[in-house]
């Protein structure tokens, strides 16, 4: 099982296609079943990036948890949940300590 994912153009945001475009949360994403499908998904999404609508779009293998898609790698997984650290938008940044 696959589905597709980029990035936003104008802000680099993950994003997940659907059957009417895109989404921020993978739940919303179509789960892809055979390379037919696959093939398929990424002509739309490469026509998508064509009109600069989002960045890069390619397949990635998940299996569904409760329903819902998971990212096999731990690349997409991370892609997923946002950065491993603080960042501006959540307004929590990393610690660090000052030098003296």
């Amino acid at each position: 099982m696959q589905i597709i994912t980029a990035n936003t153009l104008g802000d680099g945001r993950v994003v997940f296609q659907t059957g009417s475009g895109w989404s921020l949360d993978i739940a919303d994403a179509d789960v892809l079943e055979t390379q037919e499908a696959t093939d398929a998904a990424l002509a739309r999404a490469n026509a998508d990036a064509a009109a600069n609508r989002v960045v890069e779009p390619y397949a990635i293998d998940v299996t569904l948890t409760d329903g819902h898609p998971t990212p096999v790698r731990l690349r997409e997984r991370i892609r997923v949940g946002g950065p491993t650290t603080g960042n501006s938008r959540t307004g929590a940044p990393p610690a660090c300590s000052e030098a003296a």
